[in-house]
């Protein structure tokens, strides 16, 4: 049982209106109490209750805020200890003034997602519904949100609580059958372990699924903007952000780095590159920016090719089409409202014409073909039901790959006539692999790993 009393900022550091101070632990309530003062002692106030009063140092009786403090006591809180979260104003010195006094109180400093942590460990929630809590805070789109809010909400641990059920009673009914042999028919067995194998392998594989779109949703496409200098580059990040985010002019060369930046195209989230033009230059500055443009192309998963309609295709851009057309490309014909003179059947000779989309940034043409190509892509042309479970988290994919293939060995073996008591292996293995995504089987190490990540104050 966890006895210390942590404390952290809760809201993001900087002017703001309200900033909040959470503490948690067998003294938060006394830890409080000890430097707020208003009408009534927060020891005895009932919980889910919050109060008006001053923040003072106890040793000079000098006022450091103005607050109000809620007191939510065990079990019934995020972290199911007694909580208490103390609202001041936001500014860099009253909450550090607020936090330094509160840590003279038998607290201390709280490590990065240790509330989290404390919620897990004290049983409110399970490691997949932990893991959710920091994919709502970086969701960066709708589906992204809804995705983790399900998960938070224990859609998966459901699934795979489920799975292991039907796992734990498979084990035992081979336990009953390697305990009294007499009554055993091993075609029977050797059916029942085939069946029920066969059953959790088609809910893995159905979760499976839905891996490719639930990583995209959760952690973007990243997304690289290439082509020669002055094509478009820039005005498309702006487009697709909604935002003068790049510097536009009739210059070229005018990008010396590459700008990244997050968008939402049609509810899935890309992160732009916007590199700069890839040419021959003897600019010093621009050759880097060259260099950065050509390693951001190794690391993208999408790769928006952008020519300049108005002009027929140069050579450099001959040597970048051969260079893309085994990579996930989309090709943006772009200055459709100028005269063409772009080959556009060298273009659909490397790149299929679905793929290549023509555009006037300009006048604002072509967006909604952009969003369908890249839709058709990652998504077979749609986002799958949002009443389906996701499965995002990297872990949670091998996991799941794991058990699959553990339970294919145990259905292998069955087949093969092996004894029960070898089969047993593997089924238990799926059924550990499983535990490990909800925390049930899962070493201290990978947990700290996992809250690690977390903000501090969560």
């Amino acid at each position: 049982m966890i006895q210390d009393t942590i404390a952290a900022i809760s809201t993001p550091l900087g002017e703001g209106g309200i900033a909040i101070i959470r503490v948690s632990g067998e003294e938060a309530v006394a830890a409080v109490d000890g430097v707020f003062f208003g009408k009534s002692k927060l020891s005895e106030v009932p919980t889910h209750t919050v109060h008006y009063g001053f923040i003072k140092d106890p040793s000079t009786m000098e006022r450091i805020d103005e607050v109000l403090v809620t007191v939510m006591r065990a079990p019934r809180s995020f972290t199911m200890e007694d909580v208490v979260e103390v609202s001041c104003h936001g500014g860099f010195i009253s909450v550090k003034k607020v936090l330094d006094l509160l840590l003279e109180h038998n607290v201390r400093l709280a490590e990065p997602g240790e509330f989290t942590k404390r919620a897990f460990l004290n049983g409110r929630i399970d490691l997949s519904q932990a893991e959710a809590v920091i994919d709502l805070i970086r969701a960066k789109s709708d589906r992204a949100y809804s995705i983790a809010m399900k998960q938070s909400e224990g859609s998966l641990s459901k699934k795979i609580k489920g799975l292991r059920h039907d796992l734990v009673e498979l084990m035992a009914h081979i336990e009953v059958n390697i305990d009294y042999p007499e009554h055993d028919v091993e075609e029977m067995t050797n059916a029942f372990i085939k069946d029920k194998c066969s059953s959790a392998m088609e809910h893995i594989e159905e979760l499976l699924r839905t891996a490719q779109q639930g990583k995209i949703l959760r952690e973007g496409i990243v997304t690289a903007i290439v082509g020669k200098p002055n094509v478009g580059k820039s005005s498309l990040l702006n487009t697709l952000a909604q935002d003068n985010r790049a510097i536009v002019t009739d210059i070229p060369g005018t990008t010396r780095d590459v700008i990244e930046e997050y968008v939402n195209v049609n509810g899935i989230p890309l992160k732009l590159l916007d590199t700069a033009g890839i040419r021959e230059t003897s600019d010093i500055v621009e050759q880097i920016g060259v260099e950065k443009s050509r390693s951001a192309l190794a690391d993208a998963d999408l790769i928006l090719l952008v020519f300049n309609g108005a002009e027929p295709l140069q050579e450099d851009e001959l040597a970048l089409i051969e260079q893309l057309k085994e990579k996930q490309t989309i090709v943006i014909v772009n200055k459709l409202d100028l005269p063409q003179k772009i080959e556009l059947d060298v273009l659909e000779q490397h790149f299929s014409p679905e793929r290549v989309v023509r555009m006037s940034l300009l006048e604002q043409q072509g967006i909604v073909d952009l969003e369908k190509a890249i839709a058709s892509i990652f998504f077979s042309g749609q986002v799958e039901s949002s009443d389906l479970t996701y499965v995002s988290n990297v872990r949670h994919i091998s996991l799941l790959k794991k058990a699959k293939g553990s339970l294919e060995e145990a259905y292998s073996a069955t087949e093969a006539f092996v004894p029960i008591d070898m089969v047993q292996i593997d089924i238990r293995n799926a059924w550990e692999f499983l535990g490990e995504i909800i925390g049930d089987s899962v070493g201290d190490s990978l947990i700290d790993q996992i809250f690690s990540q977390f903000c501090l104050g969560k």
